[in-house]
């Protein structure tokens, strides 16, 4: 099986990508290496799949020093062409998308990014797989899409048509745009929608690196809604290890679907949607509280109202994803931030 990760030089695309050399696969690894945020910690992740820095140019394929099976490509998915050739080329069995414009507040800031990236760089990558037919492509939704619902927990078979932010309505778009080229083109496609990832290598735009780095500085850190707030925090080997699960097990046309009362976590069209998170919301007092125990050090709290595009609470329901894959999330928070904190003092001191 060959494998084409996008985002690869992101937090969850480096994870994965290292899990399937684990495996023995063979993976190509795609990235833009855009400047959202630290592009040394983007090429220090690259570094570690042994993808060398002075090698990287735009559309060439850079062999790993580390792994055999392993290559890498500078590419943004807008270059429609370029995408084209890549698939031509190469012949994938299975895509993972993973390659976004995150950042709910940057979308406040920045709409045009999320043009860019999150509708133009799926459309064009979903025309790469109507022309070179892959065997699933797997793609990161995102918890965001549940907007303003207030039913708990988050359900895929619950309506979200009330996105409150730019992202979440990329993220929402994705989903219809998955579905239409499923229906028209036979692609098996599955969406994962992704619950407050966090764990080593993690983005530091994420509120959890944000607070360790100004733990770690002696400065104030910013809670909103007074702290009133929980999250359903999923660390990175437990996200892994679904994606993994999911890729390895193509979509299928619901049997037992029904028109009439429509479920748009399935279809007749072989597409299929899940929540991927932890299933256990934790405060986000309480979340903090485990960092100033890794990092062994109290935080100075400046408190704050609700933020625009922030939600009070998320919490999945990951049922269906237990039953059909197996998936049994394992981490604790206390254990994931403790990984999460050893990380970041070595990194940050070396």
């Amino acid at each position: 099986m060959k494998y084409l990760v996008t985002g690869a030089a992101g937090f969850i695309g480096f994870h994965v990508v290292q899990h399937l050399l684990q495996r023995g696969e063979e993976v190509v690894g795609l990235d833009s290496i855009n400047s959202y945020y630290s592009l040394e910690l983007k090429f220090a992740r690259l570094a570690e799949s042994g993808i060398a820095r002075d090698k990287i140019a735009t559309g060439v394929l850079v062999p790993s020093l580390k792994q055999t099976n392993y290559r890498f490509i500078q590419q943004d998915l807008v270059e429609k062409e370029s995408l084209l050739r890549l698939f031509e080329a190469e012949k994938f069995d299975v895509v993972i998308h993973l390659a976004a414009q995150a950042g709910v507040r940057n979308s406040l800031l920045h709409p045009e990014d999320y043009l860019h990236s999150n509708f133009t760089g799926f459309l064009h990558l979903l025309e790469a797989c109507r022309f070179n037919p892959v065997k699933h492509f797997v793609f990161a939704s995102s918890s965001s899409v549940y907007g303003s619902n207030a039913k708990m927990p988050f359900a895929t078979s619950d309506a979200v048509d009330h996105p409150i932010s730019l992202y979440a309505a990329s993220k929402k778009s994705n989903e219809l745009m998955a579905h239409s080229y499923s229906h028209l083109f036979g692609i098996p496609t599955t969406g994962l929608r992704f619950f407050t990832v966090y764990g080593p290598w993690g983005r530091p735009d994420m509120a959890y690196f944000l607070f360790a780095d100004a733990i770690r500085k002696g400065e104030p850190i910013q809670v909103f809604n007074q702290g009133q707030m929980k999250r359903d925090f999923t660390y990175i080997d437990d996200i892994v290890s679904g994606v993994i699960r999911v890729a390895d097990r193509p979509a299928t046309s619901n049997p037992n679907y029904d028109r009439e009362r429509p479920d748009p976590s399935s279809s007749t069209a072989p597409y299929k949607l899940y929540n991927i998170g932890n299933s256990s919301p934790v405060s986000l007092l309480e979340f903090i509280e485990a960092i100033e125990k890794g990092l062994g050090k109290k935080a100075k709290m400046e408190f704050l109202p609700m933020q625009p595009g922030d939600v009070v609470e998320t919490h999945a329901d990951i049922s269906e994803l237990v039953q059909d894959m197996g998936y049994e999330p394992k981490t604790s928070v206390a254990q994931g931030v403790a990984e999460f904190t050893n990380w970041y003092m070595n990194f940050y001191q070396s």
